[in-house]
């Protein structure tokens, strides 16, 4: 059993300002760079057949649509979700595939976090950068392994 979870912040977007609806936030000219950065990298590492899932925030299908692949929005995405429900999303920890989700903080370091075991409830993740974490299971143990963290900056 081997399971592929990749979480993929979405990348810059403006500024929440009072009044304004947060799912309607778009990237910024950063942000559309740093989504096209990464997605270029991350397109020549995904296997076929990946599980794309999406946060309906319009920040984070546009870093989505970077990508250039088919994706599904998910509400269990959304910017006020759990750690749990995000994994839930996934098929956490019995899918058989590749799943990258492209959320938000503080879900998506919450469950980083969780499955890691990190004694922190959170850990920050930057805008527009990936953990790529594989669950396997080695002599019948369950292990988590982190596979690569990368960021738009370094790429």
């Amino acid at each position: 059993m081997t399971m592929d979870l990749i979480f993929w912040r979405h990348a810059e977007a403006e500024d929440w300002t009072e009044g304004c609806d947060d799912m309607q936030r778009s990237l910024t000219a950063r942000g559309e760079k740093q989504a096209k950065r990464m997605a270029s990298w991350l397109d020549r590492q995904l296997p076929d057949g990946t599980r794309i899932i999406c946060s309906p925030a319009r920040r984070c299908e546009q870093t989505a649509v970077a990508l250039g692949r088919k994706y599904k929005l998910r509400t269990e995405l959304a910017p006020d979700t759990t750690a749990e429900a995000m994994l839930g999303a996934a098929g956490w920890p019995n899918g058989k595939s590749v799943v990258l989700m492209i959320g938000h903080q503080p879900s998506m370091g919450q469950a980083i976090s969780l499955l890691l075991g990190l004694k922190q409830d959170s850990c920050p993740v930057r805008k527009g950068a990936l953990w790529w974490i594989r669950t396997r299971e080695r002599d019948g143990d369950v292990q988590t392994v982190v596979v690569t963290v990368q960021s738009p900056e370094l790429l």
